[in-house]
């Protein structure tokens, strides 16, 4: 009986520490992403254009970088609009801890704030880091990749999610359980 409710209040334990993540991170935003003449600029909180409309894509500032799709590739600036990595990148994520995930050709890596590849680009999916791992697709199973580039949790799930208080949920076979950041099952999983 235990174990019904525990499975059931751990997911909503994960998503309720999620949204607090997230409704925090979204109060500290000081610059916001607009649209004029069908480019992408930023205003700040008074509704001043503080980078001018010129970007075919915008995401949101993380860790005092955005990123900003140039003729039909990604790169960062910073808060002053200032370009920090050139936009060479065919698609790309915004820092998560340090690192971006990007994508050239076929295969994703990571870039540091400088531009430089941390972890070469050999993954077919991958995702940014949440509490010290990234989730990384090999073939057609998703495992887990430290800030070295070392698979700390090898690929093994059909399908997998980042970690948030220290758990991931993870299915194999439309099965779905929790593991910890050791690959160790916490709750088994379930259909």
């Amino acid at each position: 009986m235990i174990k019904k409710y525990v499975g059931f209040f751990i997911p909503l334990l994960v998503m309720g520490l999620y949204a607090c993540q997230q409704g925090s991170n979204r109060d500290a935003a000081k610059l916001f992403i607009v649209m004029q003449d069908g480019k992408f600029g930023y205003i700040n909180k008074t509704g001043k254009l503080v980078i001018p409309a010129q970007f075919d894509g915008a995401w949101k500032f993380s860790e005092g970088f955005a990123l900003v799709k140039l003729n039909d590739k990604w790169g960062f600036i910073n808060e002053q609009g200032k370009t920090i990595i050139n936009p060479q990148f065919d698609e790309a994520e915004s820092f998560s801890e340090g690192l971006a995930r990007v994508k050239t050709g076929t295969k994703n890596g990571y870039i540091d704030k400088t531009g430089k590849h941390v972890i070469n680009p050999q993954f077919d999916e991958a995702e940014g880091f949440s509490e010290g791992l990234a989730k990384v697709k090999i073939g057609k199973k998703y495992g887990y990749i430290d800030k070295t580039g070392k698979l700390t949790i090898n690929p093994q799930f059909d399908e997998a999610e980042g970690f948030t208080a220290g758990l991931a949920r993870v299915s194999i076979d439309d099965r779905g359980g929790y593991i910890d950041k050791t690959g160790k099952y916490v709750w088994n999983p379930t259909q």
